[in-house]
């Protein structure tokens, strides 16, 4: 679990820096300019920081459920070399997804208009700026999101089933309430960074105006990284000790 919830909050922190940095330089120089190159290497290292953390949330899934129902077998199933594994599988999909969406972006044409109507350079808002169809575009758009979307939610449903399925079976109510809330943190931080992304991607480009993308895209660009150290470090009795004595002081 610990190998990776380091990559997470490896990937998080990669993740923020991708457009943070110019962002804030943007606000204190008050001159909103990205290059073209700028822009493509934002989007294509966006693209693969978010499909690499949909993968890792799925893997982490797939270690809740083995810890859970398959508990004797947990050292062979999450051997170090399967743990590798998963995470090298995770880098290849984000790779392969993010040089489709940068690659299908390349093709544009782009012209007079050069205003983005976005804080950084997401698909969707520049894709918006073309002179020339998109439409082989936004069937790229919706294909690779769909799969990076849909198929590690499955997943994740799927493996929740089965966890709740086990938990339900356990005797004890101490033991029940232990195995829920070593899910609970996971299955927020899941919650928050699937449904953001599926709002912003996965419904026709007339439905979503793009100040609901900006919101929906808050979620999964800021309030997400944020959290998650949050939410995985409340498990912790020690960080739980010292929360209650902060919030109790200053009562």
């Amino acid at each position: 679990m610990y190998f990776f919830l380091f990559n997470l909050s490896f990937i998080d922190l990669c993740y923020s820096s991708v457009f943070t940095p110019k962002m804030l330089m943007n606000f204190v120089l008050k001159k909103n300019i990205i290059s073209y190159r700028g822009c493509m290497t934002q989007l294509y290292f966006f693209s693969f920081f978010s499909i690499s953390e949909c993968y890792v949330l799925t893997s982490m899934a797939y270690d809740r459920y083995v810890a859970i129902c398959n508990p004797l077998l947990y050292n062979l199933s999450m051997s170090p070399k399967v743990c590798s594994n998963l995470m090298l599988g995770s880098y290849l999909m984000a790779f392969s997804g993010a040089m489709a969406h940068t690659g299908f972006m390349l093709r544009l044409t782009f012209c007079d208009v050069n205003i983005i109507n976005h804080y950084f350079c997401d698909i969707l808002p520049v894709m918006q700026l073309s002179c020339t169809s998109t439409h082989i575009s936004e069937l790229e758009v919706f294909i690779v999101v769909g799969i990076n979307i849909i198929v590690p939610s499955l997943t994740i449903i799927i493996s929740y089933g089965f966890i709740i399925s086990s938990i339900l079976r356990i005797s004890s109510t101490e033991g029940r309430s232990k195995a829920f809330s070593t899910c609970s943190s996971h299955i927020i931080a899941v919650s928050l960074f699937f449904g953001s992304g599926a709002f912003m991607y996965l419904k026709p480009s007339s439905a979503v105006s793009m100040d609901e993308g900006k919101i929906s895209s808050v979620f999964y660009t800021n309030t997400v990284p944020l959290m998650n150290p949050l939410i995985y470090s409340l498990r912790n009795k020690d960080v739980q000790g010292a929360l209650k004595k902060t919030l109790m002081r200053r009562n």
